[in-house]
């Protein structure tokens, strides 16, 4: 077993190809201000974009890429009660991403959905956590307001009507700290100048119900479905009565541990915000963490602002020292060790 797989790794950025632009705060972040690779980092990431057999993969700092790595020694990564229920699967897909402009109104599949249509155990839900935003109205569009009927839906996709589908959203203006839990089926876009930490389930389906002016195709959209099947995963029950569900305002909280998630998430992510100034000990896990503010060290591996790791369970329990805020995302918990 290589020694790679048992201490805390930094990792370079990984910015596969995206359709919308963006980037120029994930090179600020990361020390790198005149760079703009891309608007989505995909960090620690075991997942591919959708329809292609390796871009979005990371690599290690021996040349492998972390999912052979994790698929080589499972229980060395991930821990033998996360192997027990997910394989050598790490069951998280994180990214940075910069919103250089306004994201189109999409959705992702639930697990049942995928499970049926698409062959895969994960659907994709998620949670954006805002570390970052640039202009006078940071906005993001979650959930629709109030009940839509499923034929409106469908004649909003094909006639493109975008005025229609992204007023009958939520719109929610944010700032740092804030966090927004994303359910699967619940359409959503993600307004320009907003720079998220995100977390999700580790696959890259999305139905897009906006394709036109960011997709070349309609056919891009649907995940090979076509339209007719792939709406089927979106959910047209309104939220305009229940956004505290999804979102927490966690900007005042500046001390300690802060446990970024309501519970709705755990069957599928875990997050903190770490405020350390001085040392903490981590309890043992695969994790993924990225530096916001200062820097310090976890176990030998020194971290600045902008850096990314990727933290083995085998790690054990690392103490993260320094004066430093940093986001630690993990996996779900497994359910045998759940309460």
């Amino acid at each position: 077993m290589s020694n790679t797989g048992s201490r805390a790794i930094e990792l370079p950025a990984n910015q596969p190809k995206q359709f919308y632009r963006g980037g120029a705060s994930i090179a600020e972040l990361r020390g790198a201000p005149e760079a703009d690779f891309g608007p989505e980092d995909w960090v620690a990431s075991t997942t591919t974009l959708f329809g292609k057999p390796d871009a979005g993969l990371s690599r290690l700092p021996d040349g492998r890429l972390l999912r052979d790595a994790v698929a080589a020694d499972p229980t060395t990564w991930l821990g033998a009660e996360h192997v027990a229920e997910f394989g050598a699967d790490t069951a998280l897909l994180v990214k940075l991403l910069d919103a250089g402009q306004r994201l189109p109104v999409h959705c992702h599949p639930s697990n049942a959905f995928a499970a049926t249509h698409l062959d895969c155990r994960h659907g994709k839900t998620e949670a954006w956590i805002v570390i970052g935003t640039k202009g006078a109205n940071p906005l993001v569009y979650i959930g629709f307001r109030d009940d839509v009927p499923e034929g409106v839906v469908t004649r909003w996709v094909a006639e493109q009507d975008t005025s229609a589908m992204l007023g009958a959203l939520n719109e929610v203006r944010v700032s740092p700290g804030d966090v927004v839990f994303v359910p699967a089926g619940v359409p959503h876009a993600i307004g320009a100048g907003v720079f998220i930490v995100e977390l999700q389930q580790p696959t890259d389906f999305s139905v897009t119900l906006e394709w036109s002016g960011f997709l070349a195709t309609p056919d891009a959209g649907h995940l090979g479905l076509g339209y007719d099947k792939a709406l089927g995963c979106v959910d047209r029950d309104g939220w305009g009565g229940r956004l505290d569900e999804l979102i927490r305002r966690t900007g005042d909280q500046s001390k300690g541990a802060v446990d970024l998630f309501a519970r709705n998430a755990d069957p599928f992510f875990r997050a903190d915000r770490l405020h350390v100034s001085g040392s903490v000990e981590l309890d043992p896990s695969f994790a993924v963490l990225v530096v916001l503010e200062g820097s310090g060290s976890l176990g030998p591996l020194e971290l600045r602002r902008g850096s990314t790791a990727v933290v083995p369970h085998a790690a054990g329990q690392e103490v993260l020292s320094g004066d430093l805020v940093a986001v630690r995302c993990r996996p779900p918990l497994p359910s045998s060790l759940g309460s």
